[in-house]
C-alpha cells in the first residue's frame, strides 16, 4: 500500500500532510511513529476506570496528534469525543462517540499496518533482485 492509498483508507488528507510536513519520506516516518503513541490506550483505559479527567487529556492529545498528521477522520471523532469530556456530561453519550474513536483508530492502526508491511515487501524484493545479479 502506498501512503497516498494508507491515507485515503484512514480517511485522511494527504496532499495536506506532505504539503505541511515537506514531503512523503517524513509523513511516513512521522506516521510509522503513530502506532507507538499510547493516547488511545489511555484513553480506552481512563474510560474504563471512569477517570474522566485523564479521559479528557487522552482524547485531546489524540486529536491534536491525528490534526497533525491529517487524520481528518479519527480526528473528528476524537475531537467530538474530547468535547463531551470537557463539557461533563460523560454518561451514556461518551460510550458512543468513544465507539466511533474506536472504529476510526482500527481502521487507521491497519491501515498503518498495511503500509509497513507493504513497504518491508519492497525492500525485501529489492534485496532479491540485487542478489540475483
Amino acid at each position: 500500500m502506498t501512503l497516498k492509498e494508507c491515507y485515503t483508507a484512514l480517511g485522511g488528507d494527504y496532499e495536506g500532510v506532505v504539503a505541511r510536513l515537506g514531503g512523503e519520506g517524513l509523513v511516513k516516518r512521522f506516521v510509522r511513529k503513530f502506532l507507538l503513541d499510547e493516547s488511545y490506550s489511555l484513553l480506552r483505559q481512563s474510560l474504563e476506570e471512569e477517570n474522566y479527567k485523564d479521559a479528557f487529556r487522552a482524547a485531546h492529545t489524540l486529536k491534536g496528534v491525528c490534526q497533525s498528521l491529517h487524520f481528518t477522520r479519527l480526528c473528528e471523532s476524537s475531537e467530538s469525543l474530547c468535547d463531551m469530556l470537557r463539557t461533563g456530561c460523560w454518561r451514556p453519550k461518551v460510550d458512543s462517540l468513544f465507539l466511533k474513536v474506536d472504529e476510526d483508530y482500527k481502521q487507521a492502526v491497519q491501515a498503518i499496518q498495511l503500509l509497513d508491511i507493504n513497504s518491508a515487501q519492497a525492500v525485501s524484493d529489492m534485496d532479491s533482485r540485487r542478489s540475483a545479479r
